[in-house]
């Protein structure tokens, strides 16, 4: 059985960077040949639903069933295909309903982790909304208050 590891695969081939696949297509390369097209056609940019889409129902399988490591693979992925920090995180809340607490915490242990690796933009300040655009600041208390005095 391979070494259980985290090391992220160098082949191209194995999109999801799982080193023990790289070692298992030593074994045997025809059925690792096999394995790829079967991924190619059930995660490949063929079909109706986005590879984006795709990653996101992966990942909240694996977080059902408490796969840190590949859910955070299958994130890395959604992310190349333009998913959101939101949009993963949402994904992990969806598969707490049938996956419950180890899904929400695996999946959220997962974010985290490419959060870490700076896998996400820093966030934008927010923008003032149109209510707030062209009108000025309230001045400090203490204008106010000298404002008060110079009334009185």
């Amino acid at each position: 059985m391979p070494a259980k590891t985290t090391q992220q695969s160098e082949d191209l081939s194995n999109p999801y960077g799982y080193s023990a696949m790289d070692w298992a297509a030593q074994l045997d390369p025809a059925y690792a040949a096999a394995r790829a097209e079967v991924r190619r056609l059930s995660v490949g940019e063929e079909g109706t639903l986005s590879v984006k889409m795709k990653e996101l129902i992966v990942l909240g399988v694996l977080a059902s069933r408490g796969l840190q490591y590949g859910v955070a693979a299958h994130m890395r992925r959604a992310i190349e295909y333009g998913a959101t920090k939101e949009e993963l995180f949402e994904a992990i809340k969806a598969a707490a309903i049938p996956g419950g607490g180890v899904a929400y915490s695996v999946g959220v242990r997962a974010l985290q982790e490419l959060e870490q690796e700076g896998a996400f933009p820093p966030p934008s300040p927010p923008s003032p909304s149109r209510s707030q655009r062209g009108k000025a600041s309230p001045p400090p208390p203490a204008a106010r208050r000298r404002g008060k005095a110079a009334t009185r």
